[in-house]
Formats: C-alpha cells, sequence, structure tokens
C-alpha cells in the first residue's frame, strides 16, 4: 500500500446539480484528482451504490482511470451485499464493476459493510471463494471487507476467513468508546487477528469539522492554523495499524486542507493526544439526555418504542448541532419505518418507563421534545 496514508473516498463528490447526488461534477473532480495524484497520493475507494447506480465508479473512469497510466493509481472496489443476494448473480456484478471504472483488475475489493446478516449471506452464496477465485484469476490483488457490527462479529469473521488481508473500519475519536460503534475494540480485534485497519468515517461523516465552539478553542490554542478536521484525520492516522484513511472530499477547498497536513505526515504527539481527549469530553458533554442505554425501559413499553435509541439520536443533535439533524432524522425513520418501532409521539405516558429506570430521568416529557424534533 502506498506510504501516504490519505485516501480518497468517491463517496461525496462534488455535484453539478446541488439536489441531486448522481450528478457528479466531474470538472471539478478532474482537478481534485489531478491535485491527488501530483502531490504522491494513489488511493482511490468506491463502490457500486455511491451516487446512486454506480456513479461514482464511472467518474472514477472518466477522471482518473481514462487519464491516468494504470501504475500511477490504487482503486478500491466492494462487493455490495445490499445490490446483490443470489450466486448467479456474483460474476455480472462484478464483471460491471470492472466495465464501470475501466479498469482490467482491482487492487483491493471488499466484501461490503460487512455485519451478522451479510456474513451469513456472503457464507450462502459462496462470496468468500467467489472474490478468492478472482484474486487467482489476477482480477483483484487483495482482498478484505468493510465492516459495521459488533466486535464479537469481527472476531468471528476474522477467525472463520484468516484468507481477509485488510478490514475497513469505521474509527474517529468520537467513536472510539461509543458503546454502540466499539471502535477501540474493533481496531484492538485487528490487532490480535495481524490484520491492517483502512479507516472510514475519520471525520464522522463531516461532523467533526464542525465541533462545538469549546472544543474548537482547544484545537485553536494548540494549532491555531489547524483545522478541525485535521485533528480527527491524524488521529486515526497515528493508529500504528492503520495504513490509509479515507476522506469523502466533497470540494478543492476540503482536498487542500487534507493534504496541507497528510503531505508530509506527522503522527499526534503525547500532547496533542491529551487535547484530542479534551475535546472529545467536551463533546459528550453536550449531550443533553444522560441515557446510559441500559434498556431497563424498553421491556414492557406497550408501544414498543425504542427510548434508547431516539434519546442517543437526540443528543447527537445536541453534540453536533444542525448538521446533525438530518442524520438524525434519517435514522429514526429507519427505526420507526423500516424495523417498526413505536414513533415518540405515541407514547401514551403510561409510566412504566419511568419506573424502571435507573437514571430516574423523565422520559415521556424527553419523548414529546424527541418527537418534536425528529418528526
Amino acid at each position: 500500500m502506498n506510504a501516504k496514508k490519505l485516501g480518497f473516498g468517491l463517496m461525496r463528490l462534488p455535484l453539478s446539480e446541488e439536489s441531486d447526488s448522481t450528478k457528479v461534477d466531474y470538472g471539478t473532480f478532474c482537478k481534485m484528482a489531478d491535485r491527488f495524484i501530483a502531490e504522491g497520493f494513489t488511493y482511490f475507494d468506491t463502490a457500486a451504490p455511491y451516487h446512486g447506480g454506480g456513479n461514482s465508479e464511472i467518474a472514477f473512469r472518466e477522471c482518473v482511470a481514462k487519464r491516468f497510466a494504470r501504475e500511477s493509481y490504487t482503486i478500491t472496489n466492494k462487493l455490495s451485499f445490499s445490490m446483490v443476494k443470489e450466486a448467479d448473480k456474483l460474476e455480472e456484478f462484478f464483471s460491471g464493476q470492472l466495465e464501470r471504472c475501466g479498469v482490467e483488475y482491482f487492487d483491493y475489493y471488499l466484501l461490503h459493510a460487512m455485519k451478522k446478516e451479510y456474513l451469513e449471506l456472503a457464507e450462502s452464496i459462496g462470496a468468500f471463494e467467489f472474490a478468492a477465485g478472482k484474486k487467482a484469476e489476477g482480477k483483484i490483488r487483495h482482498v478484505g471487507f468493510s465492516f459495521h457490527d459488533k466486535p464479537e462479529v469481527l472476531d468471528e469473521i476474522l477467525t472463520k476467513h484468516p484468507e481477509m488481508e485488510v478490514v475497513q473500519l469505521q474509527l474517529n475519536y468520537i467513536d472510539w468508546e461509543d458503546p454502540d460503534v466499539q471502535a477501540r475494540r474493533c481496531y484492538e480485534i485487528c490487532v490480535r487477528h495481524n490484520k491492517p485497519v483502512i479507516v472510514m468515517e475519520p471525520v464522522k461523516g463531516g461532523l467533526l469539522a464542525n465541533i462545538t465552539e469549546d472544543a474548537d478553542h482547544l484545537f485553536k490554542e494548540a494549532a491555531p492554523n489547524q483545522s478541525a478536521a485535521s485533528w480527527a484525520v491524524r488521529y486515526a492516522a497515528s493508529l500504528e495499524k492503520v495504513v490509509m484513511v479515507l476522506s469523502g472530499m466533497s470540494s478543492p477547498e476540503q482536498m487542500e486542507d487534507n493534504l496541507s497536513y497528510m503531505r508530509e505526515f506527522k503522527p499526534l504527539t503525547d500532547a496533542e493526544k491529551e487535547t484530542v481527549q479534551q475535546a472529545a469530553a467536551c463533546i459528550r458533554e453536550k449531550a443533553s439526555i444522560a441515557c446510559t442505554a441500559c434498556r431497563y425501559c424498553v421491556d414492557g413499553c406497550p408501544k414498543k418504542i425504542a427510548i434508547p435509541d431516539y434519546f442517543k439520536l437526540m443528543n447527537e443533535i445536541s453534540k453536533f448541532g444542525d448538521p446533525q439533524v438530518s442524520r438524525s432524522k434519517n435514522a429514526y425513520v429507519r427505526f420507526t419505518e423500516t424495523l417498526g418501532m413505536g414513533k415518540a409521539s405515541e407514547c401514551i405516558k403510561c409510566g412504566q418507563c419511568e419506573g424502571q429506570c435507573p437514571q430516574h430521568l423523565p422520559i415521556t416529557k424527553y419523548l414529546e421534545q424527541t418527537a418534536q424534533t425528529l418528526e
């Protein structure tokens, strides 16, 4: 893998029409790719779902594959189980990816967004064997997977499939000790299995570029000319087993900022690590609902309201402000419509939850606030 640790994630490319995520701005992307490669960076990461129906892959072909020699870049693509669920579709899907990207082989090919459900699907349709076969044919140089689940599932995959060469993890300084993401435990499992780590979401979808005023003040005191995003990317890149950190760059300005500190990357010093921990504590303190997610309140709820999950979404808004609102609303829709959980507004104020809460929270009052914000 390239010695430079910054990778260009092609999930949030510049758009020619702001309201249409399928319309990639090729002119701007070409200029960004030119700068990226001119500075000695080579790693690009895409997937069929990005920008809808293969548009990220096609943009890569038009702006990179057609304009640069094959040896001058590294391209990673993924087998997306949201799009492929049958064994007889694997070949067609993979061939389409090669064509859309304009290449004859992928440097890295990852089983996409692996979780318990997708592990079972992948094994049932022979996805691991398929990837190994393509590697044997020379159409894949290295195989691995990206991951979104609990540490126990990660350990299961790596134990069952030691042939996986690399793991892509969501990892940032806020998720490091988050009880849901458990980034630290996932990283430590990769270390134990001796697998290199590629980091996705180092800036948590852009949220760590726009942090609370007190956290930003800590960073500015330590390094007045460094952006908040730079601290997040350097934090991830400083971990010993991390070989690449992806950044979904949407503009030349974001790219220039990333290049400024990753061109000659320097790991965080001990003092800088302490500053990051202090900033993380400031952000976490902004949580407005002191819910510990013990889930005692959920058992027996007559409306099956996912109370701790909704309070977590509200706390994310408290910590990150307006940029988080739409993300929390989207997650809320998934809970209520896709997973069939009760809405906050459906609370009948029976008091069952408050009687079970070890923190003695005014849950029904918070559910009213949740409904006003997320519905």
